[in-house]
């Protein structure tokens, strides 16, 4: 089983906690999660591209000269694809990228998420995270404690008052074990679990 230190919100040393090894401590599979962050980008796309097709396009009923005897092309409206002003051929319309990957597949990349984290010695596990009024200043205090700037808490259930502390620090995000993915474990340097979160990450996920 992975071990890792435990600290308090200080950030000293008070001891060690061992991880679940099958949420911590597997080979981190790198084509799952290159497929998780792939679906993850593409879900988060508005897709709300729109160009007009020549059906669309204001104008061009009449046509622009007669058919025969001018020496010219024929033309059936100003408004065809080929004239300045004219629609668009297989533009972009307005559509949803999202898609799923299987079940099982997602809880191997959150699986290799954190055991990447664990291999890159970038998990911090503290005691116990108490705030007890939303203040900035405590979570800044906190990050500066454990050595971290840009870094991920992930609590076991919704905390509020955390939330709102660490809402005006940059590259710093809040999660519970069941809002955590993988985007936001890769994008940051640093992941802060509670005790409790850890715990409950290896029951859930494993």
């Amino acid at each position: 089983m992975p071990k890792v230190a435990l600290y308090n919100q200080g950030g000293s040393q008070v001891g060690d906690v061992e991880l679940n090894e099958a949420v911590f401590g597997i080979e981190p599979n790198e084509h799952v999660l290159h497929e998780a962050v792939v679906m993850q980008r593409a879900n988060l796309r508005q897709g709300t591209h729109k160009v007009k097709g020549r059906s669309e396009v204001a104008g061009g009923g009449r046509k622009p000269w007669r058919q025969k005897g001018t020496g010219r092309a024929r033309q059936g409206s100003i408004r065809s694809p080929q004239w300045v002003g004219g629609g668009t051929v297989f533009g972009p319309t307005p559509r949803s990228y999202s898609y799923k990957l299987p079940k099982k597949v997602r809880r191997l990349a959150l699986q290799s998420a954190f055991s990447q984290k664990v291999v890159e010695e970038s998990v911090i596990v503290l005691e116990d995270l108490t705030i007890e009024t939303p203040k900035t200043k405590e979570v800044a205090n906190i990050l500066k404690g454990l050595n971290a700037e840009k870094a991920i808490f992930v609590t076991a259930n919704a905390n509020e008052t955390l939330e709102l502390s660490a809402n005006n620090i940059p590259n710093v995000s809040v999660k519970t074990v069941e809002q955590v993915n993988v985007l936001d474990l890769l994008m940051h340097d640093k992941l802060i679990l509670t005790k409790e979160a850890a715990e409950k990450a290896g029951e859930v996920l494993a």
